[in-house]
């Protein structure tokens, strides 16, 4: 007889917790809205950017999310745990400066381009990948066009979209080369500006320069972030164990 008993999902938000940072305090809020609206309990851990350098330190967890507040007090810490879910096929959401070194560290690991950086983190490196934005989107609204056929665009539910932004950087080069290493850029802004990538082939890897922690006032979660959490529970059923 197989054991049906629920468990409840874990995840882990990656990042350094600050009441500064307005998507850091939403978080309650939409743990607590994706519980009462859609039924989907989360429980979910903050682990700093520090202690994410630890080996295993995601490892366990049924999602990963790399949460805005860069730049983070360890680089190295985040790169680790997007890794680890993206080798372990945890699900995995990064979301502003989530999706910058999700794709920091596919350039890096996977696209053998070893040299490659973050403005933010690394100003005066010679191959940068993540550059200042020409025009900053801090505050700023919008539009986004969704590829037919994605992740995201199951997620979203829709192939255009209007989003929220607290963002002065992204990327700029590499990208054909990011595609032909199989990573997929699956949503673009009105002026083909990458905003979405996600990775084919793994359970759940989606990554977003917008903030959909910031939809609306938190009471009803954006579809991204109920997306994660679907991922999440069905990573925990496969996880519980069967019984004779």
């Amino acid at each position: 007889m197989t054991n049906s008993a629920a468990r409840t999902p874990r995840v882990a938000l990656v990042g350094d917790r600050s009441p500064d940072v307005v998507s850091h305090a939403r978080i309650p809020l939409l743990l607590d809205a994706l519980a009462e609206r859609d039924r989907l309990v989360l429980d979910a851990y903050w682990i700093g950017s520090e202690d994410a350098e630890a080996e295993g330190a995601v490892r366990g967890f049924d999602a990963v999310w790399v949460l805005p507040g860069s730049p983070y007090r360890s680089e190295a810490g985040v790169l680790r745990a997007i890794r680890t879910a993206r080798d372990d096929g945890i699900p995995f959401l990064g979301t502003c400066g989530g999706f910058q070194h999700a794709l920091l560290e596919y350039a890096r690991h996977v696209c053998g381009l070893s040299r490659v950086a973050h403005a933010e983190n690394d100003p005066d490196a010679g191959d940068l990948l993540i550059e200042p934005l020409a025009c900053s989107l801090v505050g700023h609204e919008a539009a986004v066009t969704v590829e037919p056929g994605s992740l995201a665009e199951s997620a979203i539910g829709a192939g255009r979209t209007v989003e929220r932004y607290f963002c002065a950087y992204g990327p700029s080069r590499h990208l054909d080369t990011l595609r032909a290493h199989g990573l997929r850029l699956s949503g673009h802004d009105e002026d083909g500006q990458v905003r979405i990538a996600e990775l084919p082939g793994h359970p759940f890897f989606l990554a977003t320069l917008f903030q959909p922690e910031l939809s609306g006032d938190g009471s009803r979660p954006h579809p991204v972030i109920r997306a994660l959490a679907r991922a999440a529970t069905a990573h925990a059923a496969e996880r519980v164990p069967a019984s004779a």
